[in-house]
């Protein structure tokens, strides 16, 4: 079959990527991402098949979720930690298989390879078009994707110590269920909604893990200027890497700065004791091929989003931990209580010049729910009294495509009574624009990371109480989200579990919705695309 994928907003002409993905990832890779899934399907089957008990099986549970993220877009691109993964997998898969007596495996279950030549050639196999109906593929997609995300969530919370085998127990089975040929389209479709489900756990679980560890995010202005000592920049989404990495450059005289997705970690009260915690630097993860050269300092990936980077001087100062992974950039492993030592990173970045300022001022975030509920007082006079219209979400992720400037002009367009609620990074496309307040409460509302979406659905919901209204869908709120890539994918499917209609996605609707699919999703849920700014704000705002 050769390469196929189709997993990001930005995939070729809207169909899949076929020789080489538009993230960076060479067709050898590809597959080896592809075989990783298949195995992990196989992990699923002798779970399911074989009536294993989660609670029992050791290592796989947390290997289950480290082998789902590393397929996530830009997370990981070394092919030679994608095979020692793989070849990590087999061994737990085949020691699991060895606890059953299931008759007839199914393949994925039990296939060997025994060299890179092998796991090209079966991957071309197993891949997504390995599945020859439309309609099958795209909900088995869904699902895939949905866990994708769902696994970064929960691995970042088991780094905090806080799991939920439960959700791992359906992560199995519904892998598992996309190896059955017998399940009918409706069937994948109720999974699909039951992924929704767990996703709404998982986020949930990384709330409790996060605001128990690092306490309860405040309302925060955060510097993005630069100051005049040597500098680590952190990308990526992990905060306990984030801790490890302030605790060990303490006292250093070496600052820490946020890019991109761990800006929210500024919101966080345990964070504000260190005063080398100095800003954010830079914007959304695309930009990163021009802003990490200003920078100057060592990069240190936690998570995606990895762009691959053109310059050997600017790979040179790239490290990567967890999940991630980029050719030639030195990765921190953990030792085995799990503490990593970033001393190579502390001691590149005192031999390097400080970061180069490419702007000033400060930006204010912080509003997850308990903010937003400790200003609940505020907010309902203002709606009740007509100062504020409607909230409108704009979550999700950043890209690099031109029709992406759809989402500033839109927030520059929206009337001066409205507020938008925000979190992801797509936030970065308005949250630097001068948009004012409303009796004191800022037009935009950033509640933090893409998991934080969970703090967006949570305050419409207490809202939907508050104005003692049925549905939620009756609040004058609307979505109208920019996604990107697997974890917007598991934050859509938990909006619709609990219940969220009329919901727009942009720049263009997903690859992986076959025509059938997609009228489901429209007809059941009003799923729609955008279209034109003026357009689409009279159309929210029922002009």
């Amino acid at each position: 079959m050769g390469m196929f994928c189709y997993q990001c907003q930005e995939t070729v002409g809207g169909r899949g990527c076929t020789v080489r993905g538009v993230c960076g990832k060479t067709e050898d890779v590809s597959a080896l991402q592809d075989l990783i899934l298949y195995i992990l399907k196989g992990v699923g089957y002798i779970v399911k098949e074989g009536n294993l008990d989660v609670n029992e099986l050791g290592e796989i549970n947390y290997e289950l979720l480290n082998g789902l993220f590393m397929t996530i877009t830009n997370a990981n691109f070394d092919g030679d930690a994608l095979e020692a993964q793989i070849y990590k997998l087999l061994d737990l898969r085949d020691d699991l298989l060895a606890r059953t007596n299931i008759e007839n495996p199914h393949d994925a279950a039990v296939f060997t390879v025994r060299s890179l030549d092998e796991m090209l050639a079966k991957a071309e196999t197993v891949g997504v078009l390995a599945t020859e109906d439309e309609d099958i593929r795209s909900l088995r997609s869904l699902v895939t994707l949905g866990l994708k995300g769902m696994a970064a969530y929960t691995e970042h919370a088991e780094n905090i110590g806080k799991r939920n085998l439960e959700i791992q127990a359906f992560m199995y089975r519904a892998l598992a269920d996309t190896l059955d040929d017998s399940l009918t389209a409706d069937e994948l479709t109720a999974l699909v909604l039951e992924t929704g489900k767990m996703g709404v756990a998982a986020m949930a679980l990384l709330h409790e893990a996060n605001t128990g560890r690092y306490g309860k995010p405040e309302m925060t202005n955060v510097d993005i200027g630069v100051r005049g000592n040597p500098a680590i920049l952190i990308s990526g989404h992990d905060l306990t890497d984030l801790e490890q990495l302030l605790e060990q450059t303490a006292g250093t005289g070496v600052d820490v700065y946020t890019h991109s997705e761990m800006l929210p970690a500024h919101y966080y009260p345990a964070f504000k004791k260190y005063p080398h915690f100095a800003g954010n630097y830079g914007n959304a993860w695309w930009k990163q091929t021009t802003e990490f050269e200003s920078f100057n300092g060592p990069i240190l990936f936690t998570t995606n989003c990895i762009v691959p980077p053109r310059k050997e001087e600017i790979r040179n100062r790239i490290f990567t931990t967890g999940s991630t992974g980029y050719p030639g950039c030195t990765h921190i492993e953990p030792d085995e209580n799990g503490k990593k030592d970033f001393s190579p990173v502390i001691e590149l970045a005192k031999r390097l010049p400080p970061p180069t300022p490419i702007e000033s001022g400060t930006i204010v975030g912080g509003f997850a729910y308990d903010q937003v509920m400790a200003l609940a007082d505020k907010v309902v006079d203002a709606v009740k009294s007509g100062a504020i219209k409607k909230f409108f979400v704009m979550a999700g992720c950043d890209g690099r495509s031109k029709q992406r400037e759809y989402y500033t002009e839109f927030a520059r367009n929206l009337p001066s009574d409205t507020v938008i609620l925000t979190a992801g990074c797509a936030k970065y496309r308005y949250n630097k624009l001068d948009l004012g307040d409303i009796g004191g409460i800022p037009r935009v509302l950033d509640a933090g990371q893409c998991n934080d979406s969970y703090s967006l659905a949570l305050i419409a919901l207490k809202l939907k109480e508050v104005f003692g209204l049925e549905d939620v869908n009756d609040l004058p709120i609307a979505f109208n989200i920019a996604w990107y890539e697997q974890k917007a994918v598991i934050v859509l499917l938990a909006l619709l579990y609990l219940g969220f209609k009329n919901i727009h996605l942009g720049p263009t609707l997903p690859a992986f919705l076959s025509p059938n699919v997609a009228k489901v999703l429209v007809e059941n849920f009003g799923i729609g695309g955008i279209t034109d700014v003026e357009s689409d704000i009279a159309m929210f705002m029922g002009a």
